[in-house]
C-alpha cells in the first residue's frame, strides 16, 4: 500500500540533505514548487518516470521512497 506521508517526508528529507530549496525538486522534475509542496505534505503522489528520476538522483531505492523497506541502499549501476 502506497503511504503518501511516508513518501512525502522522505522526500522532504532527501531534499534537505542535499541543501536544495522546492524550486530546484521543481526543476528535475519539470513540475511546479506547489506540485512538489503537495508531494512532500502527503496530498499527492508521483510518476512512475519521476519516481525513478527521484530514486537516481538521490542515489536511493525507489522501494525506500515509497515506505516498503527503511533500507534506502541504492542497488542500481552507479549514476553517470
Amino acid at each position: 500500500m502506497l503511504h503518501l506521508e511516508i513518501f512525502g517526508e522522505r522526500l522532504r528529507k532527501l531534499r534537505k540533505e542535499h541543501n536544495m530549496v522546492l524550486a530546484d525538486v521543481a526543476k528535475l522534475l519539470g513540475t511546479s514548487n506547489t506540485q512538489i509542496g503537495d508531494m512532500e505534505n502527503g496530498k499527492s503522489g508521483t510518476s512512475l518516470a519521476r519516481l525513478v528520476t527521484l530514486a537516481e538522483y538521490f542515489h536511493v531505492s525507489t522501494d525506500y521512497l515509497l515506505g516498503i523497506t527503511d533500507d534506502p541502499t541504492w542497488r542500481g549501476g552507479p549514476l553517470e
